[in-house]
């Protein structure tokens, strides 16, 4: 068992889930509750990921973080080292991968609070904020825990995007799903079974730890 592949899987689904946690929320209530000119495009946009193969889709990444670049030079000039093949890079590209998986489901739930109720808030002299907090949230939380749920377990299992952008460098950048690939490739299947099914447990245990704070912090926040 690779216990440093997987904490780095952790690491990468717990910082990508954390940054992407506040983007599924703006970005699903302002696609759910807006009608602007690009929306559209705008869509189409955030679902690009869910329609390009990993392998494609990180060969972009990869040249677009590359040390010659203009993305390559600024993260150099303000963090004093190179994107690719680092677990910084890893955290950026796993943020964009999974953009359609954080922003639809919020968008959809989102999309289910009436516009009614947005109304009603502000006749009530609600702040937009305050009414995203105290009447919009608490209706599109499990929308929201959706998208958390599904960033979290599709960033466990990520491999081409991984591969491509990190490379499988130890305690760097190799993550389980490449250490489980390595252990196949080796003819090590008791260790890949291992790997494999301690990934299915814990994968398993998210999503029904969420689900049921989903529950609980829905009734408290209504």
């Amino acid at each position: 068992m690779d216990w440093t592949a997987l904490w780095l899987s952790l690491q990468l689904a717990g910082w990508t889930v954390l940054i992407l946690l506040p983007v599924s929320v703006l970005a699903g209530r302002a696609l759910a509750a807006r009608e602007f000119r690009g929306k559209r495009l705008a869509e189409a946009v955030v679902m690009l990921p869910l329609i390009l193969p990993p392998t494609v889709f990180g060969f972009y990444l990869l040249v677009a973080f590359g040390r010659d670049t203009f993305v390559g030079q600024i993260w150099q000039t303000l963090f004093g080292g190179q994107l690719v093949f680092s677990f910084q890079g890893l955290v950026v590209a796993s943020v964009i991968f999974n953009l359609p998986f954080a922003i639809q489901p919020a968008q959809r739930g989102f999309e289910a609070v009436s516009r009614e109720l947005r109304e009603a808030a502000a006749c009530c002299g609600m702040s937009p904020w305050r009414a995203l907090w105290k009447v919009e949230l608490p209706l599109a939380w499990p929308g929201v825990m959706t998208a958390m749920v599904l960033t979290f377990a599709h960033t466990l299992g990520e491999f081409g995007i991984v591969l491509m952008v990190g490379g499988a460098i130890p305690g760097e950048t190799k993550t389980i799903a490449i250490a489980i690939y390595d252990r196949v490739q080796a003819f090590d299947d008791r260790s890949a079974a291992i790997m494999s099914a301690v990934l299915v447990a814990i994968s398993l245990f998210t999503i029904a730890v969420t689900f049921a704070l989903s529950a609980r912090v829905g009734r408290r926040l209504g």
